[in-house]
């Protein structure tokens, strides 16, 4: 399918983990490799040309309206407002759906970085994407390519990309990359106020119709200080290598 022309950027988070770097400042405005998570997120849009995103903001938000409107570049930007109330994943994403519209569009969570593999990862995502087989599609990164993640890992992933919950096994080989297409249908009949977008998952998994995609790339998990370091470390050893 084409590229979906429209995207959410999760940015209302409290950013709990990264203090003391979130004392004074949104989580989506830490920076990592010389420009602020918002921006990768932002700036991943703008090179698979995505013309619309949606920002929500909650924690300091006044500080995330100001540094985006010094930006100039695609994409053109509106603004989610949950200062009254932080209504998590799937709450925030309810609230923005008149301002998504009814095709598919992009979430992404304004605390991960990645590497493009191969080609542009947006554009491989839109590529395998299948509306008559799925309501979600899930970047998901294998632990040999996280950086900054010591988890137990999120999903097991069958030949056909359908996912299925790591638990009840004490781990899995697949971490939910922070990035996902979805129908408007995933929020369908959603429950009232703040959730985490997890109840929707599962109940597209039980339909059949939750599906991932291998990340061909480099993630960076930056989800504390110290995941930060190791990123900005990655990042500096990348650029390195490169020269």
């Amino acid at each position: 399918m084409p590229v979906p022309q429209r995207a959410m950027v999760m940015a209302a988070g409290l950013g709990l983990r990264m203090r003391p770097l979130t004392d004074d400042k949104p989580k989506a405005l830490v920076e990592v490799g010389g420009k602020t998570l918002l921006d990768w997120a932002l700036d991943a849009l703008a090179q698979a040309e995505v013309p619309e995103a949606v920002v929500n903001h909650h924690y300091l938000g006044g500080q995330v309206i100001d540094h985006l409107a010094q930006r100039a570049a695609m994409p053109r930007i509106t603004l989610s407002d949950e200062t009254d109330r932080l209504l998590e994943t799937g709450g925030g994403v309810v609230k923005a759906l008149p301002l998504l519209g009814d095709a598919p569009f992009y979430v992404i969570n304004a605390d991960v970085v990645w590497t493009d593999g191969h080609e542009d990862t947006l554009r491989r995502m839109a590529a395998a994407w299948d509306p008559a087989r799925m309501d979600a599609l899930l970047l998901l990164a294998p632990k040999t390519r996280a950086i900054g993640f010591d988890g137990a890992g999120d999903f097991f992933m069958a030949a056909d990309g359908q996912l299925r919950r790591r638990a009840p096994a004490p781990e899995s080989p697949w971490i939910y990359g922070g990035v996902q297409i979805v129908s408007p249908r995933l929020f369908r009949e959603p429950p009232v106020g703040p959730f985490s977008t997890n109840i929707v998952w599962d109940r597209a998994r039980e339909e059949g119709r939750l599906f991932g995609i291998e990340h061909d790339g480099w993630w960076l998990h930056i989800g504390n200080p110290d995941g930060r370091d190791k990123a900005e470390e990655f990042l500096r050893e990348l650029c390195h290598s490169e020269a």
